[in-house]
């Protein structure tokens, strides 16, 4: 292909098949030819002992918001830490409760028996015959009789003065003050 190249320089002005474009790898490819075959020469370089240089690594950089997500999970984690502290001992709390309810329906169960017997018909009748009482006789009982109509007599009040009505208010508030502190 050079030498087609070469030989269409000389010729003038004709049409051309193919590319009249320069041929770049020209110089590379004639240079590979002419040393083909050859041992490829190498330089040897001076040793120079050089003494181990210890890699020192770049200051890491951390963003703050790193920073906040971090604290962020562990103030997390300390709440749900403490939140299973709480929950222990509400479950203590409340197992002692069950255990103190079940002592008082016990108490209350024996409270009740003992109510029931002690006001027992037979024996308040014993009670206050040991005491000296009696039933009523028919002449120590008297009857009422309901059979009127009602009446009532409405008897008109004193409306209060404007002092005794601003005592009385001053009282009311004073009260109230001293019923919420208390």
């Amino acid at each position: 292909m050079a030498a087609a190249a070469r030989d269409m320089r000389y010729r003038g002005k004709q049409a051309v098949n193919g590319s009249l474009a320069y041929d770049l790898d020209y110089a590379v490819r004639e240079r590979e030819l002419r040393h083909a075959g050859e041992v490829p020469r190498t330089r040897e370089k001076a040793k120079v002992h050089e003494k181990p240089r210890v890699l020192i690594r770049a200051r890491q950089y951390i963003s703050p918001l790193t920073v906040l997500s971090i604290a962020a999970v562990l103030g997390l984690s300390l709440l749900v830490l403490l939140s299973y502290v709480q929950l222990t001992q509400l479950s203590a709390e409340t197992v002692k409760l069950q255990n103190q309810l079940q002592e008082l329906d016990t108490e209350n169960a024996n409270l009740t028996a003992q109510y029931q017997r002690m006001f027992d018909m037979a024996s308040v009748k014993e009670a206050a015959e040991a005491a000296g009482m009696s039933k009523p006789s028919s002449t120590q009982m008297s009857r009422l009789d309901l059979s009127a109509g009602d009446s009532a007599v409405a008897y008109l009040k004193k409306e209060p003065g404007l002092f005794s009505r601003l005592l009385s208010s001053l009282h009311g508030g004073v009260y109230a003050v001293v019923e919420y502190f208390d």
